[in-house]
């Protein structure tokens, strides 16, 4: 059965994709490049927008890029007032959003595990070899 998604989910989503295609096609300030738009969670009365972004950069150069972002946020609203037609234009806010950052150290923690325990398995697999018969009685004598 399909997923229902209510007004509010579709207008955030809708207000993310005209914001990334601003920042990408519109805002000259060399501090925006290189971002994406992860989500945008909007208040229920559509006067304030959390836009959360991730950075190729990782957090080098965060705090300029949320002031270029925030320089911008005039800009890309008055343009998203022209694109998306709601009663209300929200109010941007950036938050920088570590969670690309989290899954990528989480997921090489996951990657060294695994090596590791293939490591152990291996060195376990070499000393088994070596070692005598065990000490328990062959019931066929």
């Amino acid at each position: 059965m399909p997923k229902e998604f209510s007004r509010g989910q579709r207008v955030a989503e809708q207000v993310r994709r005209e914001l990334a295609e601003l920042i990408r096609l519109e805002v000259k300030d060399p501090r925006v490049g290189f971002i994406t738009l992860t989500d945008v969670e909007l208040t229920p009365d559509y006067a304030h927008a959390k836009v959360f972004f991730t950075s190729m950069t990782g957090q080098e150069g965060l705090d300029e890029i949320l002031r270029g972002l925030r320089r911008a946020s005039s800009f890309l609203r008055r343009e998203l007032g022209r694109r998306v037609r709601i009663h209300t234009l929200p109010e941007l806010h950036f938050v920088y959003d570590p969670s690309v950052e989290t899954g990528n150290r989480i997921s090489a923690l996951i990657d060294k595990a695994i090596e590791s325990d293939r490591h152990y398995a291996d060195d376990a697999g070499e000393e088994g070899a070596e070692k005598p018969e065990s000490d328990t009685p062959d019931p066929s004598r």
